[in-house]
């Protein structure tokens, strides 16, 4: 009777950890920041943020150089100030003041449109690439068994795999995927 026992309590345990074992679930990693170096339409989208960049930076610049000029007209002009013209020069001063004022809130106008035509772009250009990026994390994930991928870039310091012993790499793949060669260099930390 013993010995049933023993034999029913192994069975039970080898039955338990076989199906701990099924239950485990493969976890894989990739570094996103590698892989959107390497990506064309990646390179692409960011040339065309920093050429929009620039040209709004240009007009913002051209801006600000005009409101100088009329800063420094102002200013010679209130050196002209004397009793005999204090009126007519007084005059002058306020216009050239409220000219500087609507500048101002027409160059942080400028600055503000700027950012949002930026991020605007940004979200026009980013979208289909991120989805396609995400498709290819899916569909390699799902050829390699994979429950689980991390992203080991820390992109915005917000890197939440805190540790890594193994698991597997998936970056080639997702690259290989999104047709970038296998000779791209990696993105560096």
């Amino acid at each position: 009777m013993r010995k049933l026992i023993n034999v029913f309590f192994v069975a039970a345990a080898l039955l338990f950890s076989a199906n701990v074992a099924n239950a485990q679930q493969k976890i894989g990693h990739l570094n996103s920041e590698e892989v959107f170096a390497n990506l064309a339409d990646a390179k692409t989208a960011q040339t065309t943020l920093e050429n929009l960049a620039k040209v709004k930076q240009a007009e913002i610049g051209k801006m600000q150089t005009e409101y100088q000029t009329k800063y420094e007209a102002a200013i010679a002009k209130n050196k002209t100030l004397s009793e005999a013209n204090k009126e007519t020069v007084t005059k002058e001063l306020q216009v050239m003041g409220e000219e500087l004022q609507g500048m101002e809130k027409r160059i942080k106008d400028a600055q503000t449109k700027a950012q949002q035509e930026i991020a605007t772009k940004q979200g026009e250009l980013y979208t289909p690439i991120n989805q396609k990026f995400e498709t290819a994390v899916k569909a390699v994930a799902k050829d390699k068994g994979l429950a689980y991928v991390f992203d080991i870039a820390a992109q915005q310091g917000a890197n939440n795999l805190l540790f890594s012993d193994g698991g597997d790499d998936i970056t080639a793949a997702v690259k290989a995927k999104l047709g970038i060669s296998a000779s791209a260099a990696p993105a560096k930390k």
